[in-house]
């Protein structure tokens, strides 16, 4: 068969079918979703994704984490798969398409070959990977972690979410443990595609993101511990305020991210306070700080300075103090040669495209280490995310589809 053309293009309508059907489980109160990982709404979209993937003649493969792997085979038996994926689960308050895109495309693409008759040399898997979102069990990327040994299953298995309720024992309960070793499946090249969650691609009217790096990350947990008391009848002069602290370390982190500009972004997303009543000075203050940046020493001199200042802030008003590393990943660099076939697609569909760096982590950055991996973004309207406002265009959409196609198909090869 002749390579594709570049009137190949993926079924638009299809694709937002598909979004909006899986936006249906798990909703939101202000039109997203609640699809948080290891919950039921998880367990139906899951089966709602198996179902379509049957329809679509793919073979599911599920590990001991729940990540899901969806075949179809490839005319080479010796030839290692093209993994296609994101995930299904989602923020407390989080958008239909972020992470979901990404699988949903994944198997469109799957549907375009299978409409089109076209057959590829190596196999091509559709992946939904185990809570990507770290939402409600840190950190982040958890399973596809685990699959590029990171973390160890055992480590996994014993996150705990804000109720306690361990990882493991909710993998069970939701009937998603699968047999498959976690990390055994090997790699070819990896693509994801997803929403660039920030303003970038919009405001520079571009239709598409070709993804050269990754910013790096860490999630440093802080545990204040001060003295509950009453708010009005405690004086100034004898509290022991750890709310106090948290709001000091929270503008002591603003000032480190702006005088490392560009490049560094650093914020506070959660906090939970202790007994958290309006007239209680809380004894416990539980926070998460949050920096990024692509430059690895930039990323490194952030925490470092973050970690040095933060138990003066404490030691001066009486504070207890620790902190926990529980997220972190270097900045990526994606694969060159994937990197140019995604750029060439776009080029060769006419769509308009930038290199872009991913402001977010993705489970493309754990699926780098094991393998050759890139990633594709479209734009979302006012870069916003992780919101239930989360918006993007069919058109936006399946032009990110279609350059992931002709990716999928350069990378694949099309069987003579």
């Amino acid at each position: 068969m002749a390579a594709p053309g570049e009137n190949m293009r993926v079924n638009a309508d299809r694709l937002w079918d598909s979004l909006m059907d899986m936006a249906k489980i798990g909703p939101g109160i202000a039109g997203g979703n609640n699809r948080q990982t290891l919950t039921d709404a998880d367990a139906e979209g899951r089966r709602l994704f198996q179902a379509w993937c049957d329809g679509a003649g793919l073979t599911m493969g599920v590990d001991t984490m729940g990540n899901m792997f969806m075949t179809r085979p490839g005319t080479d038996p010796d030839a290692l798969p093209i993994y296609v994926g994101s995930h299904l689960d989602t923020q407390p308050t989080g958008g239909k398409y972020d992470g979901v895109l990404g699988v949903l495309a994944g198997l469109e693409v799957v549907r375009s070959l299978n409409d089109l008759g076209i057959r590829t040399k190596h196999p091509i898997v559709v992946t939904n990977w185990t809570n990507e979102e770290g939402a409600r069990f840190a950190p982040a990327m958890l399973a596809s972690g685990v699959f590029a040994g990171v973390h160890t299953q055992d480590y996994a298995y014993g996150r705990k979410d804000p109720e306690g309720k361990v990882f493991g024992e909710e993998l069970q309960r939701i009937g998603w443990i699968g047999d498959e070793t976690v990390g055994a499946r090997k790699m070819h090249a990896y693509f994801e595609y997803h929403i660039e969650q920030g303003p970038i691609l919009e405001a520079e009217g571009k239709d598409i993101g070709v993804v050269t790096h990754c910013q790096g990350l860490w999630w440093l947990e802080f545990t204040l511990t001060g003295r509950e008391a009453h708010t009005g009848s405690t004086p100034m002069t004898m509290r022991v305020n750890a709310g106090l602290a948290m709001a000091r370390i929270l503008e002591m982190v603003q000032t480190v991210a702006m005088e490392n500009q560009p490049g560094a972004v650093g914020g506070v997303g959660q906090v939970f306070f202790s007994p958290n009543s309006r007239n209680v000075l809380p004894g416990k203050v539980v926070f998460t700080v949050d920096i990024r940046s692509p430059d690895q020493k930039k990323l490194d001199g952030m925490r470092a300075r973050i970690e040095a200042e933060a138990p003066k802030i404490c030691a001066a008003l009486g504070v207890g103090y620790s902190v926990e590393a529980v997220g972190h990943f270097d900045p990526v660099t994606f694969d060159p040669t994937l990197v140019a076939t995604v750029r060439k697609a776009a080029e060769d569909l006419g769509y308009s495209h930038m290199n872009i760096i991913s402001g977010a982590g993705h489970d493309a950055c754990w699926a780098a280490k094991v393998a050759p991996a890139t990633m594709i973004m479209c734009p979302c309207v006012g870069g916003l995310s992780h919101n239930e406002a989360e918006d993007i265009s069919k058109e936006w959409a399946a032009a990110g589809a279609d350059v992931l196609l002709h990716a999928v198909i350069e990378t694949a090869g099309i069987a003579e």
